[in-house]
């Protein structure tokens, strides 16, 4: 069961075209567009809590004209930040002998044999 679930990890960890992120100025005019709605909000809060006075409505609209500032400029600030980054752990791969400098696979020459004395004074 592990190896499916080391092969499916793997298969996830490639990476696509699709997982770009947002223009700059697409993520600036959404964040931008959400701050103007709840402000809007707050605004129909405001006047809303002004012309139910008395009432019990009064309060509650007046908490969310209270709260709704904090909550839009938290909206509006997490942009970017919301991107999902890669946890999962380094696999690490046995280099191949041919890729390693200094072994016998890059020069060429076979290993030493000292039975052999033949090749090494030719």
């Amino acid at each position: 069961m592990s190896t499916r679930r080391t092969a499916r990890r793997s298969a996830e960890a490639v990476p696509s075209i699709t997982s770009a992120p947002e223009p700059l100025a697409a993520d600036q005019a959404r964040r931008e567009r959400k701050y103007l709605i709840q402000m809007g909000i707050r605004i129909v809060c405001i006047f809303g809590a002004i012309l139910a006075q008395g009432s019990w409505l009064t309060w509650v609209l007046a908490v969310g004209a209270i709260v709704l500032p904090y909550s839009a400029v938290l909206v509006a600030n997490a942009g970017r930040d919301q991107a999902r980054y890669d946890t999962s752990p380094m696999e690490h791969h046995a280099l191949p002998s041919a890729g390693v400098p200094g072994s016998h696979g890059i020069t060429g020459s076979a290993p030493h044999d000292p039975e052999n004395h033949e090749e090494d004074h030719r």
